[in-house]
């Protein structure tokens, strides 16, 4: 019953927090902007909650200037937090809490009598540059930082000038030491706590971004060196496969239909990559583009890649033909050396180069629709375990004649 309740309570805890941490958030901000607001909305409602010990203790004490600095905090966070809850606007809404963060502690210290009496109140003033760091960068929040060590040895030099008030008894002062150590190392912590949890969630989506245009093994190394990262492979198996008079068929079709189409079709091709364990390398307009044997070298990248090649043909019957007209594949194939690298600052993309690139590629645009053309070094590779037809040699640009097969399927033992 009582695990019942504690989690309950956690939860309607949780649940408030986030609620409150997107009061000033907007429809166009990205990801650091509601991070930041987040986390100043939170803090803000963090320090003034905890400030109702001072107000009521210190009125209690009949100490009404004391109770009213921090009253005086909550009342402004509190029409700051609607004002920014309406605006969105966090530019004014962070400075004043900042200032009121550093400033406040320091007065209600000197309203004291200095730090004993006060508790060291004063440490509260740490919340400014600790917020700060976590959402203005390291330099700004240095500036908060030096304010705070100006505001420390400005206490230092006052303090022996102040008459302590005789109404706090030693329990309370003592109490409070204890509350004020605590609440802002808690209050520290669990900014912190938010702010890294925060970042961990942004750090594994961009871990999940940069894997959809990256292999696992090429991300890793991005990750972990700034160098040019390049690969010689000395033999792959390179897919290239076309759409069949793709440029009629769209010509007269939607936009919308055209690119359903090619998302459907282009989707269930990632899904026989992974599977085979082969690699896609990019798409160009119509054309789809894998490779096997890269970026971790295997020996068998030729069948991987020619069992991929089957299961497209044999599965166009299913694609939804939203041109009108059934859907005929031209794929090339070929086998040999290769390089690959990661190019690009911005928008990444990992590619591949070499001549067998370019004949698997003409191996498609010198072939016959609804077939799968590769060349004698890829036949080679593949001979005695799948069916094939000779074709007639084949004038290939740039290669002159060459002598192609068409893979058929594979024989059955």
């Amino acid at each position: 019953m009582l695990v019942r309740m504690v989690s309950s309570a956690v939860t309607r805890g949780q649940r408030l927090i986030g609620r409150l941490a997107v009061i000033g958030t907007a429809s166009g901000d990205d990801e650091q902007e509601r991070l930041d607001k987040a986390v100043t909305t939170l803090s803000t409602c963090l320090i003034t909650a905890l400030s109702t010990v001072w107000v009521v203790t210190y009125f209690s004490l009949e100490l009404p200037v004391a109770a009213t600095i921090p009253l005086v905090y909550q009342v402004i966070s509190i029409g700051s937090l609607a004002v920014f809850a309406r605006t969105k606007r966090l530019r004014f809404f962070r400075m004043s809490q900042l200032a009121m963060m550093l400033m406040l502690p320091f007065f209600l210290q000197l309203s004291l009598g200095g730090f004993v009496s006060s508790s060291a109140v004063v440490l509260w003033s740490f919340t400014a540059p600790v917020t700060a760091l976590m959402f203005r960068g390291t330099i700004r929040s240095l500036r908060w930082f030096g304010a705070y060590v100006i505001v420390l040895a400005l206490s230092g030099v006052l303090d022996p000038l102040l008459d302590s008030p005789s109404k706090i008894p030693t329990s309370v002062v003592i109490a409070f030491f204890v509350l004020n150590l605590t609440g802002v190392s808690t209050t520290a912590f669990l900014l912190l706590r938010y702010f890294v949890l925060e970042g961990d969630k942004e750090r594994a989506k961009s871990e999940r971004l940069l894997l959809n245009v990256l292999p696992a093994s090429v991300a890793a190394r991005l990750r972990d060196s700034e160098g040019t990262i390049a690969d010689g492979f000395d033999e792959v198996t390179v897919l290239f496969a076309d759409i069949v008079d793709f440029t009629t068929m769209s010509a007269t079709a939607a936009p919308e239909e055209v690119v359903e189409l090619l998302n459907g079709l282009f989707s269930w091709f990632d899904r026989l990559a992974e599977k085979h364990g082969l690699e896609k390398i990019k798409t160009i307009g119509d054309a789809y583009m894998v490779a096997g044997g890269l970026p971790v070298p295997r020996a068998d990248h030729a069948e991987a890649v020619a069992e991929m090649a089957l299961e497209m043909m044999a599965g166009l019957d299913a694609v939804d033909h939203r041109l009108g007209s059934a859907v005929q594949l031209r794929i090339g194939i070929d086998t040999g050396p290769a390089v690959a690298g990661v190019i690009g600052v911005r928008r990444f993309i990992y590619d591949l180069w070499g001549d067998t690139v370019n004949t698997a590629s003409r191996m498609e645009s010198h072939g016959l629709p609804g077939t799968i053309q590769v060349t004698d070094r890829t036949y080679q590779q593949l001979r005695g375990h799948y069916a094939f037809k000779e074709r007639e040699p084949v004038l290939v640009k740039g290669k002159g004649e060459m002598k192609t097969w068409l893979l058929a399927g594979r024989l059955v033992d």
